[in-house]
């Protein structure tokens, strides 16, 4: 068991073993009697110390001199918790073979499963795995009652791999958050993981479970304009007419977001599209007053049809039965898996499917349709495309689109919608240098072998390696790699010796933008106290801002806004700032623009807004975000046509002032000097003019100009500490080799589940 450590001596000795273990110090043995004493702040022990800094060999030592891996400090942690929160594999895989208990729960009541959920990196997936083999409890909830597969699915769309990790080790797929009363199953989609939502549907999640104000998975999925999902739920059963505390059911949702494709397929799955909300509202009124003609026309269409079929003594010739086996089918592996086979029996058709769904009397008349001939054979083929029992217009293939034919026409030469402008290099220097845009590259010149970044001299004359080193040649690089390689000297020097600090490279971009691109602080606020333009624009109207934005770092955002960067400027093809971090999908960055009141009612060129981005790009908490914005902003006028006005100026920003620091100015006083007495002259004429003639002589010059001066070097720890901080602005995910940025990252994200969707 761990002990706390009361007395002075025990706190000094415990102290100087953690010290130890901090400085990998391996000579632990006279202190082993103290590995499993606790630090009397924060309980933390040696082994917790060792997890938290990855140190293998470390934890090996204190494993073998019997340090408990079950220690707990005040917070209830455990060192495979601590492991794990960090994303150490290699240590969570050396506790859990040392018999680290994996059902320990902190004061929160979170087992190591939590913990693994901390980040959706590829360090924590592998501890997840190494846990979950270890034979922890999947289904264990923390004090505020949710488990650890409702905190995966709350952002399923980055753990998608950790959701499906839970449920194929026995996750109760229908979990509940306690405080809200969600599902997983709603989590998930509301995050927007089709794989996700399919595998729950698959281990059996109830898809008709309202949480506190009644909201249903599919209400999230249509809110989400995520098809596939709402596909999936109506083939497991989902209710489509369920209301929630506000009057709305699914095809409120649908329609609000302009999902016109959900819109009619649950307007023909039995979705009241005549349904009032507390508002008043129905659906097309809802898709009206946003806008979306799309969505409109569906909910015309559908409400045509409500109304017809609503009538006594109309009937639908689509039973509503023979859609569900349809959706069912449409849906469900198994049916391809197992009938496989062109053609089948009629008998085990009817056997197969009643087993798994539908009545007797349906499948009766299913098989008949399919078997005109009475051979008392059916065609499987012919069965899953649905088009002998339901009609065309509720088949999957009417929601793929219409492809227009177009005539051939003649080869013609490529037309690029918008040439890419460049610039040329520019004139030579007048010493015949490269142009301006190219920077000389500062090289150390010394002795490596008697210096070193950690060891300079301690004075420029101890350094005389100007006088037996061969001078190195001249390099020069283009400031923009400058830039990127985050080569501060050169810059510094280049300026000093006349080179523009807003240079322009090929492609009209300045130092700033590179800077801003890159996400590097350091520079964006060394130029901008050089003088550095923040309203430049390079060859497609792009601001420092807009690559800012781009880069998704909130605190190189902030520097602009405060340099006076206008949070409103468009760029080409007359995209916002905003737009730009929507596209990141960076919350943080999306609420600070939010936050200065730039405009959500902007259209680009393609007429889309900051809604309409939000919808393309972001996730549900960015949608939310600016979808609240934009319906508080106040609406363009209409003329005497219908037609809107054009938008005016938009609102000045409102920028949080920035605090100012208080400088307290001392004054120092200073003794006076006191003055040597004046020599009387003496009464020798010839003694006073030797004196004279002495006096004004010029003194020997002894100032001494090194060859070579030292540039200046980070040391090694302050290396290390960039590092850190590079680790903590960008992610874990910056050590990698296959790390994005968060626009290249968000693409990839949307690739994959775009590919999971076919």
């Amino acid at each position: 068991m761990a002990v706390t450590a009361e007395s002075r001596l025990e706190t000094l000795q415990v102290y100087k073993l953690l010290q130890s273990v901090r400085k990998e110090r391996c000579s632990l043995h006279k202190q082993a009697l103290l590995v499993n004493y606790r630090d009397p702040k924060d309980g933390e022990c040696a082994l917790h110390l060792a997890a938290q800094a990855n140190n293998e060999n470390m934890t090996k030592l204190l494993l073998k001199l019997g340090a408990f891996p079950n220690v707990q400090d005040f917070k209830g942690r455990t060192p495979i918790m601590t492991a794990a929160d960090y994303g150490h594999d290699k240590t969570v895989e050396l506790l859990a073979k040392a018999g680290a208990d994996m059902k320990i729960q902190d004061v929160e009541g979170k087992d190591v499963l939590f913990y693994c959920l901390s980040a959706a990196t590829k360090r924590h997936k592998r501890c997840l795995d190494i846990v979950l083999a270890h034979g922890a409890d999947v289904n264990n909830p923390s004090e505020s009652g949710k488990s650890a597969l409702v905190t995966a699915c709350e952002a399923s769309t980055e753990n998608e791999i950790m959701c499906l990790m839970l449920l194929e080790k026995g996750a109760d797929p229908n979990a509940i958050n306690k405080l809200n009363g969600r599902s997983a199953l709603s989590e998930a989609c509301s995050s927007g993981s089709i794989a996700t939502v399919r595998k729950l549907l698959q281990n059996g999640a109830n898809p008709n479970v309202p949480d506190k104000k009644l909201h249903v998975p599919i209400h999230f999925a249509a809110q989400m304009g995520m098809f596939p999902a709402v596909k999936a739920l109506v083939a497991y059963g989902a209710n489509c007419d369920f209301t929630d505390n506000d009057g709305y059911n699914a095809l409120h949702y649908s329609a609000e977001g302009g999902f016109a494709m959900i819109c009619k397929y649950l307007g023909q799955r039995g979705c009241n599209p005549k349904a009032k909300n507390s508002d008043g509202f129905t659906p097309r009124l809802l898709a009206k007053e946003k806008s979306h003609k799309e969505a409109g026309k569906e909910l015309r269409k559908a409400e045509k049809v409500f109304a017809k079929y609503s009538k006594p003594g109309m009937k639908n010739p689509n039973d509503p039965a023979a859609v569900t086996l349809y959706d069912w089918s449409q849906e469900h592996d198994v049916v391809r898996e197992v009938l496989m086979n062109q053609v089948i029996i009629k008998t085990v058709f009817i056997k197969f499917l009643f087993a798994k769904t539908a009545t007797f009397s349906l499948l009766v008349s299913t098989s008949q349709v399919h078997d005109k001939d009475r051979r008392g054979l059916i065609e499987v083929d012919e069965f899953l495309s649905g088009k002998k029992y339901i009609s065309k217009t509720y088949l999957m293939s009417a929601f793929e689109g219409k492809k227009k034919k177009g005539k051939k026409g003649k080869k013609g030469k490529f037309k690029m919608p918008m040439p890419i402008c460049t610039d040329v290099d520019g004139p030579r220097r007048p010493d015949g240098g490269p142009p301006y845009k190219f920077v000389e590259k500062q090289v150390l010149w010394t002795d490596t072998n008697r210096f070193d970044r950690d060891k300079p001299p301690k004075h420029p004359l101890q350094d005389d390696s100007a006088w037996y080193l061969q001078e190195p040649e001249k390099l020069y690089m283009n400031i923009s790699d400058a830039v990127k390689l985050n080569d501060i000297e050169s810059l510094k020097k280049a300026f000093a010796m006349g080179t523009d600090v807003d240079t322009r490279d090929k492609y009209f971009k300045t130092p700033l933008m590179i800077a801003c691109a890159e996400g590097n602080l350091e520079l964006t606020k060394y130029f901008l106290s050089q003088g550095a333009s923040v309203e430049a624009r390079d060859n497609f109207k792009w601001t420092a801002l807009h690559h800012a934005c781009h880069s998704g770092q909130l605190d190189v955002v902030q520097t602009l806004i405060h340099a006076g960067a206008d949070g409103n400027a468009t760029t080409w093809n007359l995209a916002t700032p905003l737009m730009r971090a929507i596209e990141s999908c960076k919350p943080d960055v999306v609420k600070y623009l939010l936050d200065c009141n730039v405009s959500v009612t902007m259209e680009n060129k393609k007429e889309k807004s900051a809604v309409d981005v939000a919808r393309d790009w972001g996730d549900g908490q960015i949608y939310r975000m600016v979808k609240e914005k934009f319906d508080a902003a106040p609406k363009p006028k209409k003329d005497k046509s219908g037609k809107r006005k054009p938008p005016g100026p938009p609102k000045p920003l409102t920028i949080p002032p920035i605090p100012q620091k208080t400088v307290k100015i001392e004054t120092i006083s200073t003794p006076a000097t006191p003055r040597a007495p004046e020599q009387s002259k003496s009464g020798n004429s010839i003694l006073n003019t030797a004196n004279d003639l002495t006096s004004h002589a010029k003194p020997d010059e002894i100032t001494y100009t090194p060859r070579k001066t030292w540039t200046s070097q980070p040391t090694t720890a302050d290396m290390l500490n960039a590092k850190e901080e590079k680790r903590t602005r960008f992610g874990y995910e910056v050590d990698f080799d296959d790390f994005e940025m968060p626009l290249k990252k968000n693409i990839s994200t949307k690739v994959k589940d775009f590919q999971s969707q076919t």
